[in-house]
This record gives C-alpha cells, sequence and structure tokens, in this order.
C-alpha cells in the first residue's frame, strides 16, 4: 500500500508527479497530432455565412424543417432551437456564387411551408473576410494572453514558477482545442471566449499554490523543496475542491440546460475545469521543482545602500 500522507498529515502529491506528468505529455502530444491531422471545425463566426433567426408560432419541428432545406443553395445549414423551443436560428455557410439574400429567401420558404405565421427576427451576414480575420485576432489574443502572464508572473514570483504556470497554461488550452478537434465540435467565438476564461481561471489556481510555495519558503527552516511544495499544495487543496465544486455546478448546469448558443462554451469551461485543476498541481509546482526552485529564490533583493560599508564614527 502506497503511503500517501506523511507523518504531519501533508499528502505527497509529488509522489505520483512522473507517471501523471507523462500521462499530461501524451494527452499533448494527441492534441497536437489532432490539431495537426483533422484540424479544428470552425464555425460560422469564422469561416463566414449567415444567420437566420425564426420565432415559430408553436413548437419547431427541426427536423421537418431540415428535410425542406435540401436545395443546393442550403447545403451544410445547420438548423438548433434558440432560446425556447418555439425559436430556431439557422446557419448557413458562404456557397461560391450564392448570395446571402437567396439562400434566406429558401429559409423564409422552407419555414413559412411549416408555419404560415413564422417571424423573421434576425438576419446576421458574416463574409469570409471578417471570419479569417476573426480567426487571426482570437489565436492572437491567446497569445498576447499568455505572454502577459509570463511577464506578471516574473515580477510576482520567481522565472522558475513563471515558466511553471506559462507551462500549465499552455497545457490546458492545447488539451482543449485537442477535445474539439478529436471531436470535431463547433468552434465559434463563445468557444474562444470559453478558452479564454480557462486560461484566467487556471491561472488563478496556480497563483494561490504559488502564494503559499512562497510563503512556505520563508517560514518553514526544514525540509527540502518537495516537501516544501507538498504542504503547500495541502494546505490550499480545501479552498480548489470548494472552488472547483462550486463552479463545476454552474458549468454542469449550462451544459445541460443553457442550450446549443452556449453548449460550446460550457464544454469548454468543463474540460478547462478538470484539466487545470490537476496542472496546477502536477505541471506547474511540478516543473518548477524539476527547475531547482529553493528558498535562495524566494527571498527578498537585499539593495545594500552607498556607505553602508563604512565606519560611521570615522570622519
Amino acid at each position: 500500500m502506497f503511503q500517501i500522507l506523511s507523518i504531519k498529515g501533508t499528502v505527497n502529491f509529488l509522489r505520483h508527479a512522473v507517471p501523471i506528468s507523462i500521462l499530461s505529455l501524451i494527452l499533448v502530444i494527441g492534441s497536437l497530432t489532432s490539431l495537426a491531422t483533422k484540424g479544428i471545425n470552425w464555425g460560422l463566426d469564422f469561416t463566414g455565412g449567415t444567420v437566420v433567426e425564426l420565432e415559430f408560432s408553436s413548437t419547431a419541428n427541426l427536423q421537418a424543417l431540415r428535410a425542406e432545406l435540401t436545395s443546393e443553395e442550403t447545403e451544410g445549414v445547420v438548423v438548433q432551437h434558440f432560446g425556447s423551443s418555439r425559436d430556431v436560428i439557422t446557419r448557413l455557410p458562404v456557397k461560391e456564387g450564392v448570395k446571402s439574400e437567396l439562400q434566406v429567401q429558401h429559409v423564409m420558404e422552407a419555414a413559412i411551408k411549416l408555419d404560415p405565421q413564422v417571424i423573421q427576427k434576425r438576419v446576421e451576414m458574416v463574409g469570409p473576410q471578417i471570419g479569417q480575420e476573426l480567426a487571426e485576432q482570437g489565436g492572437l489574443a491567446v497569445l498576447v494572453a499568455l505572454i502577459c502572464i509570463l511577464i506578471y508572473v516574473s515580477f510576482r514570483f520567481e522565472w522558475r514558477l513563471a515558466l511553471g504556470s506559462v507551462a500549465a497554461l499552455a497545457h490546458d488550452v492545447i488539451i482543449t482545442l485537442g477535445v474539439f478537434s478529436l471531436f470535431q465540435l463547433d468552434f465559434d467565438l463563445t468557444v474562444l471566449a470559453g478558452v479564454l476564461t480557462v486560461v484566467g481561471y487556471s491561472l488563478n489556481d496556480t497563483i494561490v499554490v504559488f502564494d503559499r510555495i512562497r510563503e512556505n519558503f520563508l517560514k518553514m527552516r526544514k525540509g527540502g523543496p518537495e516537501e516544501i511544495v507538498n504542504t503547500s499544495i495541502t494546505q490550499t487543496m480545501s479552498r480548489t475542491i470548494i472552488t472547483t465544486g462550486t463552479t463545476l455546478v454552474v458549468v454542469i448546469a449550462l451544459f445541460l440546460k443553457g442550450g446549443t448558443m452556449i453548449h460550446g462554451f460550457a464544454t469548454a469551461l468543463l474540460m478547462g475545469i478538470f484539466v487545470g485543476t490537476f496542472s496546477s498541481i502536477y505541471v506547474a509546482s511540478f516543473l518548477a521543482v524539476k527547475l531547482g526552485i529553493n528558498r535562495e529564490h524566494m527571498l527578498p533583493v537585499e539593495i545594500e545602500k552607498e556607505g553602508a560599508d563604512q565606519d560611521p564614527l570615522m570622519p
């Protein structure tokens, strides 16, 4: 039987850090492989297209509406409920040589066949050039966020901890994107918002652990880096469990009952919470230990004042 607790009740988290780190590395490599081979199933926000929102007088029959939208102009249409069972949103991809107005006309003709009282509430058109710009700006936003976090943590803590935190954030983002790539889930602006939220959530969890690690390095006179890191993670574990648990309750509710419009957002958060919780322990903290973090690195820099080495009695 593995000895998990030390004599002081500290959980030896780093005891299993090596196999879990290997698992994380396998997941990252698998995610990168999926991204390189299958790519991401970009939504209309990035590829361009037309969105038509409809309001039916009674519960909408999505299967019947899809059956009506079988023309060449509406090929590839996505039909989903939007809010209530009477509200429907259709997403039409860009078709070469086909105007968006003609696509909207086909959608309205099909909807009127099912319900003459249907109302067209909204029409939005996103050109492919705008979609490409959104994709580039979204990727740039994630990259800039990681760079700014690296600079911030470097100033607040120490470069070894900074590298650990950025490695954990990159780990969380890559695995989350890998899941969307593997299952070819629709990736739109709401999912991008979810990925950026995962970055902030994971960073907050890591900062809490790092704050306690720095504090314990200065308070605990005995014990090596691994023991101090284990103690710090144990002391913050109750906070992590409470925060993760309460967040999961909300995210699971959004995932199950939030509707199709935020389903991707909730999926990204659900993945990010699970991955981000253990990456704060087995990626960020373990990497800092492997980089040689110790008590001397946590001590504040002493500024030598001019003339401090001179005898005050000398003229």
